[in-house]
């Protein structure tokens, strides 16, 4: 792990704008996230979550040989103990993926019971919050190393 100095130093500009598309896409996908059979819920990102969220996917790239340009980003949404797929992002599609990032965000536990008829059948467009609270987990594709998580 490099120091914080240090990835001032690594800091892209390229990677920044990449980053802040590619958060578009998250919240995009988000708003249309199928959490049950015919169900769909816009879930919503808090600022504080995109901002510590956005962070992390730069620390994560900056050890890349391509940066962010080289991710693939699997999308999941954990509530209760299950953890729906909700889509799966190429940062740069033009790009070989180098690595492949994992973000499990979490739905607001103060929502838990509220959303829980949200499972069923039956049309619901309902806004839901998510917590500020996410897991990261970062698989290098071109290498044997071991799978690194990230709790934040």
């Amino acid at each position: 792990s490099l120091p914080d100095m240090d990835l001032e130093l690594l800091h892209d500009p390229e990677d920044e704008l990449l980053c802040a598309n590619l958060m578009d896409v998250v919240q995009a996908t988000l708003g249309r996230a199928p959490l049950g059979a015919k169900r769909c819920s816009r879930l919503l990102m808090p600022a504080q979550l995109q901002a510590q969220v956005r962070t992390e996917l730069l620390r994560l790239a900056c050890s890349e040989p391509c940066g962010l340009r080289g991710a693939l980003l699997d999308l999941c949404v954990e509530h209760g103990k299950a953890c729906h797929d909700v889509g799966h992002i190429a940062a740069d599609p033009g790009v070989v993926p180098t690595f492949q990032l994992t973000l499990v965000l979490r739905l607001d536990s103060r929502l838990w019971p509220k959303i829980q008829g949200l499972f069923a059948s039956g049309p619901a467009f309902a806004p839901l919050k998510l917590s500020t609270g996410f897991r990261v987990m970062k698989k290098k594709l071109y290498s044997s190393e071991q799978l690194l998580i990230e709790e934040c």
